[in-house]
């Protein structure tokens, strides 16, 4: 395969991510010569990060890496398109695709709550960090604190002041992710449930 990456005068060329099976546009990113030879041998899409000016490989902190089924490129040789097969929501909001956001509503910044952010804070601790210091300390605080913010709700909602009733809302919403994500469970998952629930 020679990809013409001198096109561009940053050596860069554009990648359409589609999956495998669905055929969806899952995404579009950017590769250079180094991306394009680390996503063949390794067989997971990497990257060249314009913003970060490093390789970047999908799901290196939310482990929701794109798996390589096939690369092709175009009639002018400086434009690809991987057919993939995505380990998890590829869009960082959440959502399966970067396309979709108009049909996913509210719950993608959830979903990027809990899978970008909290567990980020999980699997890298940061030693300031309020999540990293509670997941730190294990179950039984953090089942601690989402009983704390539940009866915290339940008395603000006994008022009619709805700034505060939104707060204390928020940050039951905020322990119970933690809570997901110390047992490896996907808001995705309750989801789920309830879904299966309303059928």
């Amino acid at each position: 395969m020679q990809v013409n990456f001198s096109k561009s005068p940053d050596g860069l060329v554009p990648v359409v991510v589609q999956d495998a099976d669905t055929q969806k546009v899952l995404m579009v990113g950017y590769m250079n010569d180094e991306a394009l030879t680390k996503t063949q041998a390794e067989g997971v899409v990497t990257f060249f990060s314009r913003s970060k000016q490093r390789l970047w490989t999908k799901g290196e902190t939310s482990q929701h890496f794109l798996n390589v089924k096939e690369i092709i490129i175009d009639c002018d040789a400086d434009t690809l398109l991987i057919k993939a097969h995505p380990q998890g929501p590829t869009c960082h909001t959440g959502a399966d695709t970067c396309f979709n956001e108009a049909n996913e509503g509210k719950a993608t910044f959830l979903n990027y709550l809990q899978k970008e952010v909290i567990r980020s804070r999980k699997n890298n601790p940061q030693e300031n960090s309020y999540t990293s210091k509670l997941f730190k300390k294990g179950v039984n605080k953090i089942a601690q604190k989402v009983g704390e913010e539940a009866v915290e709700l339940v008395i603000e909602a006994k008022d009619n002041n709805d700034e505060l009733f939104k707060s204390e809302a928020a940050d039951l919403l905020f322990h119970y992710l933690i809570l997901l994500e110390h047992r490896n469970i996907d808001l995705d998952e309750i989801v789920a449930v309830l879904q299966t629930r309303h059928q």
